[in-house]
């Protein structure tokens, strides 16, 4: 399914930069959204999409991967810097072998982690070779969630909202495991959709 294809609302029916999409998007329209490697090889679709409410930016975008029928099927938390959209083909692109992702950490459907949890987030960070201070990840010593502080809002973070911009899945560079281990320039955060 595409995100196209989920749009109820016709959103994305002027993809002309007039209206969302691809640069401003619909989070309920990405879920079910492909996700391949750069050997465009299925690492399987998107499930949830986790919002850091204290920072208002996408976290995560959470994975589901193998198994068949429902059966097996294990989760993973993929930080949101880590994906590119890949406007021509409407899927995401993930830098990571499957070998790679079938050892990443994840979790249960049933069973899911305290993503709040700092020492948890340095493990996602650290194996995807992401930064761990940028798009919505949780920090120690982050804002607690009774309210908002000075000079931060729903507009906090604009501009780093997004996955990266693939255009084509043929993008250069390595921003996962697998390659140089640290983000690819370009490669989200700063650069939006």
């Amino acid at each position: 399914m595409t995100f196209e294809d989920s749009d109820t609302y016709g959103m994305y029916k002027r993809y002309d930069k007039s209206g969302p999409g691809p640069e401003l998007m619909g989070a309920g329209t990405l879920m079910g959204e492909d996700v391949v490697n750069r050997s465009d090889e299925d690492l399987g679709d998107i499930k949830e999409i986790m919002l850091d409410m204290r920072s208002g930016q996408v976290a995560y975008a959470v994975l589901s991967f193998g198994g068949m029928l429902g059966l097996g099927t294990k989760l993973f938390a993929v930080p949101w810097q880590a994906l590119q959209l890949d406007t021509v083909n409407k899927r995401f692109v993930l830098d990571i072998s499957k070998d790679r992702l079938e050892s990443a950490p994840g979790f249960d459907p049933d069973a899911w982690p305290d993503m709040t949890d700092v020492t948890w987030t340095n493990q996602i960070h650290t194996f995807d070779g992401t930064d761990a201070s940028r798009s919505g990840s949780m920090q120690a010593g982050s804002m607690p969630m009774g309210g908002m502080s000075a000079g931060t809002g729903m507009g906090a973070g604009a501009g780093s909202m997004g996955a990266g911009h693939a255009g084509t899945a043929a993008s250069t560079g390595s921003g996962m495991a697998g390659g140089s281990g640290a983000p690819r320039s370009g490669a989200g955060g700063g650069d939006g959709l």
